[in-house]
């Protein structure tokens, strides 16, 4: 009996080796490599001359990364709270029992499938003036229409934030789906007999009980715009200027093109800390919620 107990507690443990050891080494490992290379001068090949923080003073400095980080505030906000309020009614109207159900939530669905490199390509020809949109509306006789946000500075930003939301509402509704139709139906016959609006259902009672469905998604959505960059490269490579530059990009380019792989691990660890901020939010009010 006890080692039939302990065959049942081991194997489970030797089957998560292998995973556990690879987070340790693969991940874990290159993230402390990350950070002990941001404390010393490497430019093109790593070196052990320790500077202590001084990447980090030249990283907060450098008047590129600020403006990404302006960047990454603005789209962060925008993106996450559409593809929230998107994908949310994108929800709402599935779960109402809708026809074609299954072709509309595939549909809706489908962009998320796609790789941010080709929404890029794809948006970037739909929104660059000449094409796209303004091509279509000179064919249907509107010649005095214009939309030239990829090329001004004030606007490429909002461009970039109607592709992503485009390709990431879909995982939001189905994220969101699934908690509505765990509702039990008689939330809803009890409303109806009181005479509560519908609205009103959703705004007091459907999405308190979502609030776990919603945290998902908005870490997730948090951990996507924080890694913004292959949406940025397709679309503007940056630009124009530095309008659209973000902090992936950044490092990126210092890692690859400019040759600073110092200061481009200390951009690394800095995109780093709002993920672990986040998670550990996350672990906490999960925990906390358990043994409430």
């Amino acid at each position: 009996m006890h080692l039939s107990l302990l065959k049942n507690r081991i194997v489970p443990h030797a089957a998560l080796s292998p995973l556990a050891l690879f987070v340790l080494i693969g991940y874990i490992g290159s993230v402390l490599w990350t950070f002990k290379i941001s404390l010393t001068n490497s430019r093109t090949l790593p070196t052990d001359t320790f500077v202590g923080l001084e990447q980090y003073s030249r990283l907060f400095n450098n008047e590129r990364w600020m403006a990404s980080l302006d960047h990454f505030a603005l789209y962060g906000v925008l993106f996450i709270a559409a593809s929230i309020v998107l994908g949310g009614l994108l929800a709402v109207f599935i779960d109402r029992k809708v026809r074609a159900e299954g072709v509309l939530r595939t549909v809706f669905l489908y962009p998320y499938a796609m790789s941010f490199v080709a929404t890029g390509v794809v948006w970037q020809w739909i929104l660059t003036p000449g094409n796209g949109l303004d091509r279509i509306a000179r064919q249907v006789g509107i010649s005095g229409f214009s939309f030239d946000w990829l090329v001004d500075q004030d606007l490429v930003m909002y461009a970039i934030v109607i592709a992503t939301v485009w390709q990431s509402a879909g995982l939001v509704m189905a994220l969101l789906l699934a908690g509505l139709r765990g509702i039990d139906d008689e939330i809803w016959q009890a409303a109806r007999i009181d005479g509560i609006p519908v609205w009103r259902v959703y705004v007091s009672i459907v999405v308190p009980m979502l609030w776990s469905h919603i945290a998902t998604a908005f870490l997730l959505l948090c951990t996507g715009a924080i890694k913004l960059y292959d949406a940025v490269v397709a679309m503007t490579q940056g630009g124009p200027g530095i309008a659209s530059e973000v902090p992936a990009k950044f490092v990126m380019d210092h890692l690859f093109g400019r040759g600073n792989i110092a200061l481009a691990s200390a951009g690394a660890i800095m995109l780093l800390v709002p993920v672990v901020g986040l998670l550990t939010l996350y672990v906490y009010a999960s925990n906390r919620k358990r043994y409430a």
